[in-house]
């Protein structure tokens, strides 16, 4: 997924070496008579119980106030909330006071980033046929001199793995020139590694689906050559051009690189069973682009009104039940990584579930649901032992109320991520972004054909009229449900072992904590 391309755009990227200041992992409680008998029958009866009360508590129109919330603080700060900023540090000031307010105990994690600032993004064709083209700067590239750098295109051939191999390189083709390279099959940053390597003197990734690119090459250290990411169709039209003739142009990318922290905000219920922690985030950062309703004050909203939903009910969860709010999802998934990151591994095995919550009001919306078990056979395999019943919970949730839904892959695109590199059963929902709905979707869930599902995604149109509130209701009542279900109930997931195995969804992210595999 990728921002729409401005002008001083500022984003933010990982410190090679992330760290967080101690994660929010406090003793378990005593065992309580409470917690004793939660088994059998008593569990069942109790989530059903409280999932009611909760699914009966939630509503869009609460989740709206908490987003009308982030919507002034973008304003007040800039237009936006990306992590580091004044308009984040607001954010999760307004979430943490929320949640101590409501009892929980809350902390803030804070972690390394390395800020960047993209001073110019511009691509001009000064030849055969001047005209600009729009350009986005990938985090961590190198930059060009003030001025830009001009020379001539040279195209690497399309294949499955278009430029991701030193023989896509005809030998002294590429010297002094810049590659045009077509998405897919690799890593922004190995791409532009091997078009340095053969000589090129800058890289521009063209998308191979609509949408314009806006990632990362993934570490402070991977730009060896300046990059940046245009769209599908001017790449094929630059393409079209160097097979009738020379095409030279002028890039001109630039970025300032700062050292700088932003912070998670993690809450947990002072009851429950440590050893039995039920796990829920979303992330609260936006692009520079525009505030992020939708993506993700969406989530992050819907997370906290069940939170607050679940203090009011006095209800002492047999399970500890632990919420976060992600900083710096945006740049990688970086909050979640290092959150991740700093834990032990018995303190992993202690997260029995983990359920991620990322654009849940999409405009034009599908619902879409992880797909746990594979089922679908798309992308990614199936997630670790136990993501299979996550999936299987929401279906049915969903189910009950007739309601349409379908599987998304685990592509790494948001924070479940590292929870599922660490081996812990994940799950969640999302309705979409830059994809495009099909005439077979709009007929499942109404909205427009051949449309994105969020036609405001990473752009500053991501504001409080980009919701919808009936996406935004199903999938609060979601989470409503989990919540008050596997707070008291995890018979329908397999017993974890004391320490998860390691990695499935492994390597860089791009920008916009989405996977940068292509």
């Amino acid at each position: 997924m990728n921002a729409t391309p401005r002008a001083s755009r500022r984003v933010l990227a990982i410190a090679a070496a992330t760290a967080l200041a101690a994660p929010l992992l406090l003793a378990a409680s005593p065992a309580s008579s409470t917690q004793s008998h939660h088994h059998g029958s008593h569990a069942a009866k109790d989530a059903a119980k409280l999932s009611r009360k909760l699914v009966r508590e939630a509503s869009a129109q609460d989740v709206l106030r908490h987003l009308k919330k982030f919507q002034a603080i973008a304003d007040a700060n800039g237009g936006n909330r990306a992590a580091s900023s004044a308009g984040h540090e607001a954010s999760a000031a307004y979430v943490y006071n929320e949640l101590k307010k409501a009892g929980y105990r809350v902390s803030y994690q804070t972690f390394e980033i390395t800020y960047i600032e993209t001073l110019a993004e511009t691509l001009r064709v000064t030849a055969p046929t001047p005209r600009d083209v729009a350009i986005s700067a990938l985090s961590y590239t190198t930059s060009t001199p003030v001025g830009g750098v001009t020379a001539q295109l040279a195209a690497v051939p399309v294949d499955a793995t278009t430029g991701c191999e030193p023989e896509d390189y005809t030998a002294g083709a590429f010297t002094g020139k810049i590659a045009l390279i077509q998405r897919g099959g690799c890593t922004f940053a190995i791409k532009q590694q091997q078009a340095a390597a053969a000589g090129a003197v800058a890289a521009i990734i063209y998308n191979n689906t609509t949408g314009v690119i806006s990632g990362t090459l993934g570490d402070p250290n991977a730009g060896v050559i300046p990059t940046g990411g245009i769209t599908q169709a001017d790449g094929e039209a630059l393409a079209a051009d160097i097979a009738q003739g020379p095409v030279t142009v002028t890039a001109e990318i630039r970025q300032f690189q700062e050292q700088r922290s932003t912070r998670n905000v993690v809450a947990e219920t002072k009851a429950g069973d440590a050893d039995r922690t039920v796990m829920l985030g979303a992330h609260l950062d936006s692009v520079e682009a525009g505030p992020g309703i939708n993506d993700n004050g969406s989530g992050s909203a819907g997370l906290l009104d069940v939170a607050l939903d679940l203090a009011k009910t006095h209800d002492k969860p047999a399970n500890k039940v632990r919420f976060a709010w992600w900083s710096a999802e945006e740049l990688g998934l970086l909050g979640a990584e290092a959150y991740v990151a700093g834990l032990t591994p018995e303190q992993q095995a202690d997260i029995a579930l983990y359920l991620n919550f990322d654009m849940i009001g999409s405009k034009n919306f599908a619902q879409f649901v992880y797909d746990g078990d594979d089922s679908d056979a798309t992308g990614a395999g199936p997630g670790p032992d136990g993501s299979a019943q996550l999936e299987k919970g929401i279906n049915s949730f969903l189910d009950r109320r007739g309601l349409p839904h379908e599987g998304t892959d685990f592509d790494g695109r948001s924070d479940y991520g590292p929870f599922i590199d660490a081996g812990i059963p994940s799950g969640g929902t999302f309705t979409g972004a830059e994809g495009i709905k099909t005439a077979a979707q709009a007929q499942k869930y109404g909205g427009q054909a051949g449309v994105a599902f969020d036609a405001c995604y990473h752009s500053a149109c991501d504001n409080l009229s980009n919701i919808n509130k009936k996406a935004l209701d199903v999938n609060v009542d979601i989470i409503a449900d989990a919540v008050g279900t596997y707070a008291h109930d995890l018979r329908a997931l397999p017993k974890r072992p004391a320490s998860a195995p390691a990695a499935r969804i492994a390597g860089a992210r791009t920008a916009d904590g989405h996977a940068a595999t292509e």
